[in-house]
């Protein structure tokens, strides 16, 4: 299976914060792999920006070093990482004050694709694109791309977006949500919208309920301080779930274009009901055999942030009514997992005696670890002895049917820096839906500061609170486990 590379044009995409964790792990290995694929045409250029005094042989070095650590031995040598690192410079700026943005202007080129990544805080969005007008490095044709978060509530995401729109059109601007660059996340809009099979049944008629779980083993340690003004809702659900469940739930739009795809999410959001305080379960771990707990990093010691949150939504049209959508999101639970489990409901009638069981069609798309998707259906069990149902999977594990050309499916990154370059908005959130989903998040949020609510403490390497099964015990439902 040989898969079909999209050309781009040549480009000057500018990382500011180019010596940062995020570019040190994922955007600076994800273009040596774009390189290595022959997607950076003669001529393109990657130029970091950050405070640091560096000269563009030590950045080369540098970025020589994250491609070692950070990309597998067999897809990477010595020389392709010399010939990458030949398109690499580096300025030192600052962000903001005017130190480093003339020798930028001088570097940046008006006649390629002009991108910025603003691989840092929010803090300084709007510094760096105020500083990218006054200097006229961006032309009417260049993109930014902001990382999450997008505002801590409504309030200040309108004034982010408001403060990026004073030098940037809209459509110039690049909402990161690295979720919806997975394959898989990409997959669901392809088996909702190319198959026949599935659209006449996606609906509340015949989908019981859907389960959205992104599970993390990792703690807070490092981010503590971030992690106690945020918490599980801010930091994944009001970004990360909620576009998963937009993406599951949406009315399929009339072309699969940027601003018809996400005016449909946008309904969707605009369609969630309130949340009552009986449908919120939220949770902080304790402490593990070490004594190392969400309190040890947190720098209140009485803190009432939550580690881990679980929600029973209910969304108000035609498609969904009556069908709860139930998310959870956790760290330091037992295992790393992110999936959509998409439950339908139960034959109306079975023809089989009793002891065949109950049995149901499920549809589980599985995001990480292992990216694929499988549909359980019921057959006859194998061999004499009358009709004995089981239920099996038609499995489609990625690594399984692509074979080694698995090994070449880009990483998330990857997929929607290259998208930035050719201008595909598409898998980028636009400023409305940002606020549409605060405007969700913070009554739920307020709610919770208003009752005064205590997290349950639930136990690290655990599947969350007791009382997040509960959730779904009450509806006679069970959650899927979260799998080791």
């Amino acid at each position: 299976m040989v898969s079909r590379v999209i050309p781009v044009e040549s480009f000057d995409l500018v990382i500011f914060g180019g010596t940062g964790d995020l570019a040190r792990r994922k955007i600076l290995p994800g273009l040596y792999r774009r390189f290595c694929a022959g997607q950076m045409p003669e001529g393109a250029r990657v130029i970091g920006a950050a405070r640091a005094d560096h000269t563009d042989d030590e950045f080369r070095k540098l970025v020589a070093d994250s491609i070692k650590e950070f990309v597998p031995a067999g897809r990477r040598d010595a020389a392709t990482i010399k010939d990458f690192a030949e398109r690499l410079h580096y300025v030192s700026i600052d962000a903001r004050g005017d130190k480093g943005w003339s020798a930028l202007a001088k570097l940046v080129r008006k006649d390629v694709i002009q991108a910025f990544y603003f691989s840092v805080g929010p803090g300084l969005f709007g510094d760096i694109a105020t500083r990218l007008h006054k200097h006229k490095l961006a032309g009417n044709e260049a993109r930014i791309v902001v990382e999450k978060p997008f505002g801590r509530d409504l309030e200040s995401a309108k004034a982010l977006n408001a403060v990026l729109a004073d030098s940037f059109d809209e459509n110039q601007i690049y909402r990161i949500d690295h979720y919806l660059g997975k394959e898989t996340v990409q997959n669901l809009m392809a088996v909702r919208f190319a198959n026949v099979l599935f659209e006449p049944l996606w609906n509340a008629q015949y989908i019981d309920h859907v389960q959205i779980t992104v599970a993390e083993t990792v703690s807070v340690e490092g981010r503590g301080a971030y992690y106690d003004k945020s918490g599980a809702m801010r930091d994944m659900v009001q970004n990360h779930l909620m576009q998963l469940l937009c993406l599951t739930a949406m009315e399929p739009p009339s072309k699969f274009d940027p601003d018809a795809v996400r005016d449909e999410k946008l309904k969707v959001i605009r369609a969630l009901d309130p949340v009552p305080a009986e449908n919120i379960v939220r949770g902080q771990y304790g402490a593990d055999k070490d004594g190392d707990s969400y309190i040890a990093h947190s720098e209140n010691p009485a803190s009432k942030t939550e580690s881990f949150i679980a929600l029973k939504v209910d969304i108000s049209n035609w498609r969904w009514k009556g069908t709860p959508f139930y998310l959870r999101t956790g760290k330091r639970l037992k295992a790393r997992m992110s999936e959509i489990i998409v439950h339908f409901k139960e034959t109306p009638h079975s023809i089989f005696e009793e002891d065949a069981g109950s049995h149901a069609n499920v549809l589980t798309i599985r995001l990480q670890p292992d990216e694929g998707m499988d549909l359980r259906v019921t057959i006859k069990e194998p061999g004499p002895g009358g009709m004995r149902l089981v239920d099996v999977p038609l499995d489609m594990t990625f690594a399984d049917a692509l074979g080694p050309d698995a090994e070449d499916v880009p990483d998330a990154y990857e997929r929607l820096i290259m998208d930035v370059i050719r201008g595909n908005q598409t898998l980028f959130m636009r400023g409305d839906e940002v606020e549409a989903a605060w405007s969700w998040t913070d009554p739920i949020i307020e709610g919770w500061q208003q009752r005064g609510d205590q997290p349950k403490t639930y136990e690290p390497g655990s599947s969350g609170p007791e009382d997040a099964l509960m959730l779904l015990h009450r509806d006679a439902r069970r959650w899927r486990e979260i799998r080791k």
